[in-house]
């Protein structure tokens, strides 16, 4: 992020991490009913912070929301700018973005709840930021309130920023990912409040077009060597995340 908000109408807040010409990042929607404590396997059926609807296929979507969808939850959120998702078969999803200098563009599959035992499997076919962007598991636990990434790749900006401390890495699913943590206080997916942000990071962009693996449970077990514990979990989505830039994805997503 630097640090999204799904809240339809929240004011944006102050960056925290990032670099001159990143955006502000704001938060989640209010907080789901379906959840389910760390570590466990429990898919659930997708229950959305936004009363979420049911989607047809190759529907694009242009406004923010979020639903089920092909048996997998899905999220669209943007403050500004142009944003087109399209919603495929099963986990695949497109989009196609141009966000001006500023606008903020998050979305993506997954479910409702996350789990952190979940080995996710991904194939990003097609990922061309032009700019600011990221591709990751991103999510959202609550009891303690936490927005998690684990990063694969970026455009021009490497998260969370050059300002803030690397505490440690982790070795997964064939590469190394660099850890970080940050402590903000503003809208989140429970109203304002103080909540941490744990990232893992992959030290190099991981190669896109053929199928890739995350298996959370590796980033969960080093964020929790450090200290850093997970509450109950809200959504977990494979997401695309844009700032103040323009480009295209296209996603497929699944449990292994």
């Amino acid at each position: 992020m630097n640090w999204h908000a799904r809240f339809l109408a929240l004011p944006a807040v102050l960056l925290v991490a990032g670099c001159s010409g990143s955006p502000q990042h704001l938060t989640s929607p209010t907080v789901s009913s379906a959840v389910a404590s760390e570590g466990s396997s429990e898919q659930g059926a997708a229950k959305s912070p936004l009363n979420p609807v049911a989607a047809a296929n190759h529907v694009a979507i242009t406004t923010n929301q979020t639903g089920t969808h092909s048996g997998f939850f899905y999220s669209y959120w943007k403050d500004s700018g142009t944003a087109n998702m399209t919603l495929g078969s099963a986990g695949n999803y497109s989009v196609s973005w141009s966000l001006g200098t500023s606008g903020n563009f998050v979305g993506g599959k997954g479910w409702n709840p996350g789990s952190s035992s979940r080995v996710v499997g991904y194939n990003a076919g097609v990922w061309a930021p032009s700019g600011n962007g990221y591709l990751a598991l991103y999510g959202w636990t609550t009891n303690p309130v936490v927005e998690y990434y684990v990063v694969d790749s970026w455009g021009s900006f490497r998260p969370p920023g050059s300002n803030v401390t690397r505490v440690g890495s982790v070795t997964s699913d064939g590469g190394t990912y660099d850890l970080y943590r940050v402590m903000k206080t503003g809208p989140s997916i429970v109203g304002t409040t103080q909540f941490a942000q744990f990232w893992s990071v992959r030290t190099s962009k991981r190669a896109t077009g053929s199928n890739q693996t995350i298996t959370f449970s590796n980033h969960v077990a080093a964020w929790r060597r450090n200290g850093w514990t997970l509450g109950q979990h809200n959504y977990q989505i494979l997401a695309t995340e844009g700032f103040g830039s323009s480009g295209s994805s296209n996603v497929t997503v699944w449990q292994q």
